[in-house]
């Protein structure tokens, strides 16, 4: 019995002197500070994009929305409904791109529907970037219609959610301009995959 609880102990101690050593090693003093200050929806987001990405080992799936388009609403219905929400709610049109009709003319071979639509509000856009030279990279936002292999048909976006809680809280009007965009493109494509415009 003694030899067990001398084993205990000692595995005890090595699991403590592991601790510490990942502790310092890893700086996680500094880290759990750092995550403190983040926004309150961001660690929330970042193990709902773990999970997902660990579920189907596809990090790009993390960092997406997506919705079902209704099997009775056409291709040509979805732009269209896209588009005139687009310009209701003050966000242009700004970019079309019918990549499954490029790849067929390119090289002869029938492809799977796939067109990529991109929106921009540029007074938006501008102090997006003025505040922040990164969320360029988030410029223009982009939906996709996709067909997918079974033929049922899809529209993806970039998860705008990261973007506005993913780090510290945004100034108010950051925050303003970030879910209003957020909105109107999460609108658009809920109504548009339903053909409701």
């Amino acid at each position: 019995m003694k030899t067990l609880k001398n084993l205990f102990t000692f595995i005890g101690f090595l699991v403590t002197i592991l601790f510490i050593v990942i502790f310092l090693k890893f700086d996680l003093g500094t880290k759990f500070k750092q995550v403190s200050s983040l926004d309150p929806k961001a660690i929330g987001l970042y193990m709902n994009m773990a999970e997902v990405v660990l579920s189907t080992g596809n990090s790009a799936e993390g960092m997406v929305r997506k919705v079902k388009i209704d099997p009775d609403v056409s291709n040509d219905d979805v732009i269209e409904a896209l588009n005139a929400l687009a310009i209701e709610r003050g966000i242009k049109p700004v970019g079309d791109l019918p990549l499954s009709t490029e790849v067929e003319a390119r090289t002869g071979k029938k492809q799977r529907y796939v067109r990529v639509l991109s929106y921009c509000n540029p007074n938006i856009a501008m102090k997006m970037v003025d505040f922040s030279k990164a969320y360029g990279a988030f410029l223009p936002c982009r939906i996709v219609i996709m067909e997918d292999k079974n033929g049922d048909r899809w529209m993806y976006t970039m998860s705008l959610d990261l973007m506005i809680s993913g780090g510290k809280t945004l100034p108010k009007d950051m925050l303003t301009y970030g879910n209003k965009v957020r909105k109107t493109i999460y609108d658009m494509m809920d109504l548009a995959a339903k053909g409701d415009f």
